[in-house]
């Protein structure tokens, strides 16, 4: 079964790391209205680009996003 972006993200929080990706999940998994099932990268860009006011440049969302899509192959 293929997890989600939001499923995905999660796996690279991290506390203490302060690099743009790590940041990035971060703030994801503490957006509590985050679209946690979606899959779509149209979805989930346009709700970023609504809502996202924690990602600091759609560049970062773009590379996590093909290290997902990397991932499930």
């Amino acid at each position: 079964m293929r997890r989600s972006f939001y499923h995905y993200v999660k796996t690279l929080r991290d506390p203490y790391k302060k690099d743009d990706i790590t940041l990035f999940a971060n703030a994801v998994d503490h957006d509590g209205t985050f679209p946690k099932h979606s899959t779509d990268y149209s979805e989930l860009s346009d709700y970023l680009e609504i809502n996202g006011d924690y990602v600091v440049s759609m560049e970062v969302f773009d590379k996590v996003y093909q290290m997902y899509k990397d991932n499930n192959k």
